[in-house]
């Protein structure tokens, strides 16, 4: 059905490309790195990757921020100028403020275009966890679904979607407040690699410990093998904050052993990479229950 469009947020941290084939509305997240504030689109055209994750390697200071209220309006208002409705879904309401702004928006548009539909959804998701229910969604969408029906086909969706990543520095963590400085301080001694996931209500949540890299990243392989009973018949999504080698040999193991559609791989973009730091890898994937 063409007669709405689906609005998400660079959080979502999907391939440019495909959010253009997709044909996504994308709202940009404000990255600060060391005073200088760039808009963090997904073709990287104010920020690479690349430059952003050599800034922080260097010791740069790095912070985020939400799309305002008047950002989402002046994005969304064009749509229903148009006579279309809209869907968004939005980054986590518990890491950002992203959701709510985008819901206020929506109620000030709303009165304005009384006759279009504005549904706001908080996705619990983050990184490419957001994109691949962006992904299911805008695919359910080719299929022809109504926008009331891919509203109740997200809500449904996004409890499954599962999140498993791991971080290489320990610091970025304990800046964030997740792990005290002595955690981190015995961590980096001890080689010692935390494994985590994303909960029901989207907090990033520490589930257990690893030493070594590779133990790291063949835990969230396991974890794929057995909490997802249809692996074959998906597509997986894996992010990486610079360190593509990993990411690959992630891959690698997924494709041989679970055999799954495809597997897309992409950056972790600096929205999330800010408060993860280089190194960090991250697999997502559908199943019974996050």
């Amino acid at each position: 059905m063409g007669d709405y469009a689906i609005f998400t947020d660079s959080s979502c941290d999907l391939p440019a490309s495909i959010a253009e084939e997709l044909g996504l509305h994308v709202l940009p997240l404000v990255v600060n790195v060391n005073g200088r504030e760039y808009k963090n689109y997904l073709d990287e055209r104010e920020l690479s990757f690349s430059s952003f994750y050599s800034q922080l390697r260097g010791g740069a200071n790095a912070s985020t921020s939400a799309p305002n209220v008047e950002a989402f309006v002046e994005e969304m208002e064009p749509a229903l100028r148009e006579g279309l409705d809209i869907l968004s879904i939005c980054f986590a309401s518990a890491l950002s403020s992203t959701y709510q702004n985008a819901c206020m928006a929506a109620s000030e548009l709303a009165n304005k275009y009384p006759e279009r539909k504005i549904y706001c959804i908080d996705s619990k998701c983050a990184s490419l966890g957001q994109g691949l229910l962006v992904y299911l969604a805008a695919n359910k969408k080719k299929e022809g679904l109504t926008i009331d029906e891919l509203r109740e086909y997200v809500e449904k969706t996004l409890p499954t979607i599962c999140h498993w990543f791991t971080v290489d520095d320990l610091f970025f963590l304990k800046r964030g407040g997740r792990i005290s400085a002595a955690t981190a301080a015995v961590g980096s001694v001890l080689h010692i690699k935390p494994v985590l996931h994303v909960d029901d209500a989207g907090r990033l949540i520490s589930m257990f410990k690893t030493r070594g890299r590779k133990a790291s990243i063949k835990a969230m392989y396991e974890k794929a093998a057995t909490t997802s009973k249809d692996i074959a018949a998906q597509t997986v999504f894996i992010s990486h904050g610079d360190c593509l080698e990993d990411a690959k040999y992630l891959e690698l193991m997924i494709r041989e052993n679970l055999h799954p559609v495809d597997v897309i791989i992409n950056h972790v973009g600096p929205v999330i990479g800010a408060h993860s730091g280089p190194g960090t890898l991250a697999l997502f994937f559908t199943g019974p229950v996050r």
